[in-house]
């Protein structure tokens, strides 16, 4: 089993931060299918000619409309981010959050499903420091150093 689904498994997923993670793909779909992302959606054949990230939100919007509760809610705020309408966007990421938020199972497929460079590690305050990996030593100390 891949590690990092180990790891996502295990870990509490941060509904806020996932749903952002994942808008700029479903955003390339919608706006790559316009007002036919629903009927797109639902057809079995990705076309071959279809870029990596509209791929991605692709899969990610069949994964989040496949949960009966939110459907509905998702497809008209789909709908209108097609055609444009203005804060659609931002209603169609609460949307999102909100079944992320309802369905623990469906956070962590979402999750799953984004590439890894999708996922985002933030750090704030004195002497914070965000890594995404890391194999060596990490420090914010005065005078730190390595005893060997």
């Amino acid at each position: 089993m891949d590690v990092r689904l180990v790891y996502i498994e295990l870990m509490d997923v941060d509904i806020a931060q996932t749903a952002a993670a994942l808008m700029p793909y479903v955003t390339a779909a919608v706006s790559a299918y316009g007002a036919t992302t629903l009927d797109k959606l639902r057809d079995a054949v990705v076309d071959s000619a279809t870029n990596a990230t509209v791929g991605v939100g692709h899969r990610l919007l069949n994964r989040i409309l496949g949960r009966e509760q939110s459907r509905q809610v998702i497809e008209g705020a789909i709908l209108d981010a097609a055609a444009g309408e203005e804060d659609s966007e931002a209603a169609l990421r609460l949307q999102i959050r909100k079944a992320l938020a309802a369905d623990p199972a469906l956070a962590r497929d979402v999750l799953a499903l984004l590439p890894e460079s999708a996922t985002r590690v933030e750090a704030a305050g004195e002497r914070s420091i965000a890594i995404g990996h890391n194999s060596g030593v990490a420090s914010t100390g005065d005078n730190a150093s390595i005893q060997r």
